[in-house]
């Protein structure tokens, strides 16, 4: 079908009676825009809540319980201990373009990510590969250099979806998946558009048409939401509001969890950070309650390591960096520091903008002074996540159990420590899972007892829809907003 027809559609799906389309169309609010639709060579959760399990699908896929489940592939089997795992495609399955899905497109996919060249933001997923094989056009086989019991996790993350070789060149502005939604068009700075794909292999989706219109500011938020112009914000950015919405009929909230690790980062290459003892002080000096009230109103739940609570292999260790002025300050005066003045780099979201105030304020009752500066998202991403040009930001890690970027070479926190990468080296290899659950604890302690950085709380999700809605995911079990399932009810 020509590319101008199907943005007529979309259009025209839009412009319906309200009443006609509220059987088949639904408009969503984000805070942030993506800066491109390729979820395989950009770093911005944002993508993935556009893209993930509505344009790309994966060989497999996370649930919104957070499991394992199949995607492109019906089931896999793990051979040789776990260095080697088969993976049964789907038949029939295609592309929006309409080309035919098969083997060779798992190893164009995997081999793409994991190129020298690749701009991958996780090229640790694909590391452990050493080939990946075509049994036969339906069935491939990917050898690992180690045994890795958590590959088919792996496999589930938005950065390991399947990407058609024919239409990569236009991956950025006009993605190509076999998801169960095509593209639409995309009106930059204001909306994109989705619309559903006929042709998909599983089971088609109830809605025609989905709309996420870009509204980074919580008051506007509240008011499209009041004003009906939206029919849900699935990580709604003005909890402040959240009685109201409460109290009218018209709508319900959702709050669940997410794996969104609310931290301040520390860039280890700045010579006073490199110092353990400055890395404590900052940590001693935050209060999480009052970070948590002021820019989450409550809503969040601290945390002491890089791990979310609602993980059954989480440890609690909120108690080693607890809020303590004293404290902090013998720290400062044992590392002999004074007159520290540190650059703190506040990314889009209300809460690091708000919480980067307040933690300005704790950060200066111990002597040490910040320098803010309030970035978009395209600036954070390229100055701090890329260049490591920063000393302290406030940031939510989204990804789904993403402990393991604490022995990434050249990560942004500049963060080195050889017993914590031999912990992950051991995860790596284990397949037992009371041995890998310990192994996760003792990762836990180690950058928690560093004081890497300074771990404050996990991002809630709290998301409002309108009250016929049904299908949203409650929790996060990674940044999606898939639409599959998402119908309008009586």
């Amino acid at each position: 079908m020509p590319r101008k027809f199907l943005q007529a559609a979309a259009l025209a799906a839009l412009t319906a009676t309200p009443a006609l389309a509220a059987q088949d169309a639904i408009t969503l609010g984000m805070v942030l825009e993506p800066p491109n639709l390729d979820p395989t060579g950009g770093a911005a959760a944002a993508i993935d809540e556009v893209v993930y399990a509505n344009i790309f699908e994966g060989l497999t896929r996370i649930a919104p319980d957070g499991s394992v489940i199949p995607g492109l592939a019906s089931g896999w089997d793990a051979e040789d201990g776990g260095k080697a795992y088969l993976f049964h495609l789907r038949p029939g399955v295609t592309f929006h373009d309409g080309t035919a899905f098969d083997a060779q497109d798992v190893i164009f996919s995997l081999d793409r990510a994991r190129a020298p060249d690749s701009t991958n933001a996780q090229k640790t997923l694909f590391e452990g590969i050493d080939k990946v094989e075509a049994v036969d056009p339906q069935t491939v086989r990917l050898t690992l250099k180690a045994p890795d019991g958590g590959f088919p996790y792996k496999m589930a993350w938005g950065d390991a979806v399947m990407v058609d070789q024919d239409s990569i060149a236009d991956i950025a502005t006009h993605p190509v998946g076999t998801g169960p939604f095509r593209f639409g068009e995309w009106a930059q700075g204001d909306h994109i558009t989705l619309v559903a794909n006929d042709a998909y292999w599983g089971e088609k989706p109830a809605l025609t048409s989905a709309t996420f219109r870009f509204i980074p500011d919580p008051s506007a938020a509240f008011a499209a939401m009041m004003a009906g112009d939206l029919d849900a914000f699935p990580i709604y950015p003005a909890p402040e509001t959240l009685a109201q919405l409460q109290a009218d009929p018209r709508f319900k909230v959702l709050v669940g969890t997410t794996e969104g690790e609310t931290i301040l980062a520390m860039n280890h290459k700045n010579p006073a950070l490199a110092d353990v003892k400055v890395r404590e002080a900052i940590a001693h000096a935050l209060n999480r309650k009052e970070i948590i009230d002021g820019a989450m109103f409550g809503y969040g739940t601290p945390i002491g390591t890089h791990f979310a609570p609602h993980n059954p292999d989480y440890t609690d260790l909120t108690e080693l960096s607890q809020f303590d002025h004293e404290r902090s300050r013998a720290l400062l005066a044992e590392a002999g520091v004074k007159d520290l003045t540190l650059r703190l780099a506040l990314p889009p979201p209300p809460y690091a903008r708000r919480g980067g105030e307040i933690v300005a304020a704790e950060l200066r009752a111990v002597g040490i002074q910040t320098q803010i500066t309030n970035m978009e998202w395209a600036q954070w991403l390229e100055q701090v996540f890329k260049n490591a040009d920063y000393d302290l930001t406030i940031i939510s890690h989204v990804e789904p159990m993403d402990i393991g970027i604490y022995g990434r070479k050249g990560y942004y926190f500049n963060y080195s420590n050889p017993a914590f990468n031999d912990v992950m080296t051991q995860l790596d290899a284990a397949t037992d899972p009371a041995q890998r659950s310990a192994l996760l604890k003792q990762a836990q302690e180690i950058i928690a007892r560093d004081y890497a950085n300074a771990f404050i709380f996990q991002l809630p999700k709290i998301g409002v829809a309108k009250a016929e809605i049904q299908g949203l995911w409650e929790n996060a079990p990674m940044p999606a907003n898939d639409l599959s399932q998402v119908r309008w009810g009586e």
